[in-house]
């Protein structure tokens, strides 16, 4: 009765995270569909149901509302195939795609399009609940508390609750959220167990999330080496394990993501599983290299959530930080892009150069590049707005103590996320949506420590209880 019980207030849990994260969604007010990153997966999904194309959408020359683009592979197929998916079983959302990209492409007034993106948000809403609930159920059996899976839980909701206007764009963010935090739960069964079928199925999720944003694939060289050095070192199986348990992750992962490799030889004719995205965004992330040194010092209290724009603005005037903002015509972001757009326009293609840009900036720049990663990361990893003011010093403090409690699987877990948190300070820029990963270990180790305190003050009022 206990256990039906236990399992009836979990499935309750989880019904209460998708109705409170599906409405904070739906609430939102409603997005043009050319804001962001939206264009880009919307009119990927066009091309798939108008052409049986996988284009690069909008950012090929062809204007695929007259004429059939040609295959691309710039973008990860796995959101705009949920797009498709979704537009086969609801009309009214493939009108709305249609329009939108007509309308991006000039052929009618954006006014005409009815915005209409109801399923995607509640799939967006499900996704992220399955992440919460992964959260949830590391964080139990990282640290062997039921009360710990509460707290998570809450904890990782409402860090999604303050980036809910995030998630009502038509974006990956849910999907990669989602898709990371279950991989990291079987990984952390794998570490746990020792049971192989767990790397197996972190490896179909981490091919799944490369799929959806590439840049993940730098994990895949994390996972194995973690893998290796939990079984080396802390769980000890028998004799062989270690190796097989490698093997079955990779071979695993390269199930799902060599087809997609096969496809762009075919395609495409480069075996690879994208082309110019890196270089793309590596070219954006050096204007950040022309940040001054005021720009520099006050990036760190600017990007404290909540307190941290206002107080600098005050102090320092609106224009101190105004290149941190995406939306100002000066900003870093606008500056990498159009060097980007200007270089493409000059040589087409950008892995061919990218080299060369490399070498270059390098060569002029390269202690600004390094010293300019470290304001980039600070204020990339404060995700969840003002509740991170409370979730970063914790998982500061558990990171500690699991270090000097021995609990090196909680490490285990948090790593790749900081190591992301790294590369998207190297390669991308400073906003918070790229690390939403974070949650994950800042979640669990912050309802760690709470429960500790929680059980200590516990004790301690009992023990005095009697003598009183």
């Amino acid at each position: 009765m206990r256990n039906l019980f236990n399992i009836g207030a979990r499935i309750v849990f989880g019904l209460l995270i998708f109705a409170v994260l599906v409405a904070a969604i739906l609430m939102r007010p409603p997005k043009g569909l050319s804001e962001f990153d939206q264009a880009f997966y919307l009119s990927v999904a066009y091309d798939l149901n108008h052409h049986g194309v996988f284009s690069n959408g909008v950012i090929d020359d062809v204007d695929s509302t007259i004429a059939t683009p040609p295959p691309g592979m710039f973008f990860g197929p796995l959101y705009p195939w949920l797009i498709v998916g979704v537009t086969k079983f609801d009309e009214r959302f493939a009108k709305t795609v249609d329009c939108g990209v007509e309308a991006h492409h000039g052929k009618r007034p954006a006014t005409d399009c009815e915005i209409y993106v109801r399923p995607m948000h509640i799939i967006h809403a499900l996704l992220l609940t399955l992440g919460v609930l992964a959260v949830a159920r590391a964080a139990e059996v990282l640290f062997a508390g039921p009360m710990v899976f509460w707290l998570a839980g809450v904890l990782a909701s409402g860090t999604l609750l303050a980036d809910a206007n995030q998630f009502s764009f038509l974006m990956t963010e849910s999907t990669t959220f989602s898709l990371y935090s279950l991989t990291m739960l079987a990984m952390v069964m794998g570490w746990t167990t020792s049971k192989r079928r767990y790397f197996v199925m972190a490896g179909v999720g981490l091919g799944l999330l490369c799929l959806a944003r590439f840049s993940f694939l730098v994990t895949a060289l994390i996972m194995p080496a973690l893998i290796f050095i939990n079984a080396r070192f802390v769980a000890r199986p028998p004799t062989g394990g270690t190796t097989i348990s490698v093997l079955t992750f990779t071979v695993a992962f390269l199930a799902v993501v060599l087809p997609w490799a096969t496809r762009n030889a075919i395609s495409v004719g480069k075996f690879a599983l994208t082309e110019e995205y890196g270089s793309a965004a590596l070219v954006e992330r050096f204007a950040f290299d022309r940040m001054t040194a005021r720009e520099f010092f006050l990036a760190f209290p600017y990007c404290i959530p909540e307190i941290g724009p206002s107080v600098v603005q005050h102090a320092f005037g609106a224009d101190a930080t105004a290149r941190f903002q995406y939306d100002l015509s000066k900003s870093f972001y606008q500056i990498g892009s159009g060097q980007r757009w200007t270089l493409v326009a000059a040589h087409k293609r950008l892995d061919p150069i990218i080299g060369e840009l490399v070498r270059t900036e390098m060569k002029e720049n390269w202690w600004r590049y390094i010293l300019v990663s470290v304001p980039l990361a600070w204020c990339g990893m404060w995700v969840g707005g003002w509740l991170s003011l409370l979730l970063v010093p914790l998982f500061a403090g558990s990171f500690v103590a699991a270090f000097r409690q021995s609990k090196p699987v909680f490490l285990f877990y948090a790593a790749p996320a900081l190591v992301m948190l790294g590369l998207h300070a190297a390669i991308a820029n400073h906003y918070t949506r790229y690390n939403l990963i974070l949650i994950g270990p800042f979640s669990a180790g912050a309802a760690w420590l709470m429960a500790s305190i929680c059980a200590s003050v516990r004790s301690r009022w009992r023990v005095r209880s009697p003598a009183r």
